[in-house]
């Protein structure tokens, strides 16, 4: 009974000490002591506002957009039309570009032990197949760093050439090499053996005699088989303008290059002061003369009237390509086809017959004004397609057959290069008079 209540006395005085301290008021808030150190400071956020106002202005980033709008880039349907496709697109699409230099895409052929054939590599994937060509094509660092280095180029590396399979490469070094991201896509395409899907033999074409095709469709020998189409594409420029890439038959003048090609960047005359729609970021060289004038060039300055830097060698070259045209013909039919069509060809004016660089074969689905402008043409090369009509394929039968021989082909590829540069020798006047002329010598 004792320790029952000394238990109840311990837990009531207990309670009293828990309760008691409640009970008792708070007193006054001592003075405020000294203020601590301020804490470390965060990192600051970019200042977007700002950051945006140094590029996106009326005299900079506006501008160029509006430059950029007369810019076959621009306005061009290459990239809608080509879209998924993913050998085509790494020239013709913004992510497929940006893909193939990132990740360094070899232009070289590889053999395909499945199937016995060769495979081009330079292509792109299919998730990266698309994109309209815009200021992250070439600048591809944009809205990175929000400094200077997001106006650095894409790719400023010598450009291994796909017309040769990786075997000749371009290196322009004039103004830092900036020529080389235009020439990566300004650039002829590859010519493929049809036996064998590499790349065509170029050097064979000039050094050895022989035949290409037989007019034979089912020919087992023929390692091309010719159609409207069968050409460079259409980037001839940067292998006329580096001097390098045609089928160089030996000839009384030897393959030199004129002083543009090392001392002139494609930014010299294309870019620059705004000529009525040429310049800047249209990259029109229509009608633009400043960049042959600046200091270090032309001594003399040159307009449209120039008769030795301007009118003469573009006249030169004019008749070099109206006499090697002469020349590639079968029983006085044009291998060639002219298209007088100031819309449709691209090369309108260039030449005399206005030939536009394909072949002068029948076909009356990608080239319906063949009839038109040609007097007559070759047969189309195997079976026509079943979306011929029986008149188109009683008028094809009529036809006469193409053959083409070793020197005929490496003519052919020549004259699509020097017309496509589209210049009159004015890129390269030495390169281009030697390919035209050893070209016709050996015809």
């Amino acid at each position: 009974m004792k320790l029952n209540n000394f238990s109840k006395l311990l837990l009531s005085a207990l309670v009293v000490m828990c309760i008691a301290p409640s009970c008792v008021k708070e007193g006054p808030m001592g003075l405020t002591g000294a203020t601590g150190a301020n804490g470390k400071d965060g990192t600051n956020g970019t200042d977007a506002n700002q950051t945006c106002k140094v590029c996106h202005t009326s005299t900079k980033v506006d501008l160029i957009s509006t430059q950029f709008q007369f810019s076959k880039h621009e306005y061009g349907e290459a990239a809608f039309e080509e879209s998924g496709n993913t050998g085509c697109t790494p020239c013709h699409a913004q992510e497929a570009f940006k893909y193939v230099v990132a990740n360094n895409v070899p232009a070289t052929f590889t053999l395909n032990p499945a199937t016995g054939k060769y495979v081009n590599n330079y292509a792109t994937v299919s998730s990266a197949a698309y994109g309209e060509i815009g200021c992250s094509t070439c600048h591809s660092a944009l809205h990175t760093t929000y400094g200077t280095a997001d106006l650095a180029f894409t790719t400023v590396a010598p450009v291994p050439m796909t017309m040769w399979g990786g075997a000749k490469v371009i290196d322009l070094k004039a103004d830092g090499g900036k020529s080389n991201l235009c020439v990566k896509c300004h650039q002829p395409r590859p010519f493929t053996n049809a036996l064998t899907g590499n790349v065509l033999d170029y050097v064979a074409l000039a050094t050895t005699t022989g035949v290409v095709f037989d007019g034979d469709p089912a020919g087992k020998t023929n390692i091309i088989k010719p159609s409207y189409r069968t050409h460079t594409h259409y980037g001839a420029i940067g292998a006329v303008y580096a001097g390098m890439g045609g089928v160089e038959f030996p000839g009384t003048l030897p393959y030199t290059n004129s002083a543009h090609t090392q001392a002139a960047s494609c930014m010299d005359c294309h870019m620059g002061a705004m000529v009525g729609r040429s310049g800047g970021h249209t990259f029109s060289a229509a009608g633009k003369f400043d960049g042959c004038n600046v200091a270090g060039c032309h001594t003399t300055a040159i307009t449209s009237a120039s008769t030795t830097l301007w009118v003469n060698p573009r006249a030169e070259i004019k008749k070099l390509l109206g006499d090697l045209a002469a020349k590639l013909t079968i029983g006085g039919v044009d291998i060639l086809n002219r298209n007088g069509d100031s819309a449709s060809n691209l090369w309108y004016g260039i030449t005399a017959n206005n030939y536009d660089g394909y072949l002068n074969v029948y076909d009356p689905i990608t080239n319906p004004t063949a009839q038109t402008y040609n007097a007559s043409s070759f047969k189309y090369v195997g079976t026509p397609p079943a979306t011929w009509s029986a008149e188109q394929k009683a008028y094809n039968a009529t036809l006469p057959t193409l053959t083409l021989s070793n020197a005929q082909m490496g003519a052919i590829i020549n004259f699509q290069l020097c017309l496509r540069d589209y210049s009159l020798g004015i890129h390269n006047f030495a390169y281009t008079k030697a390919l035209l002329t050893n070209s016709i010598a050996k015809l």
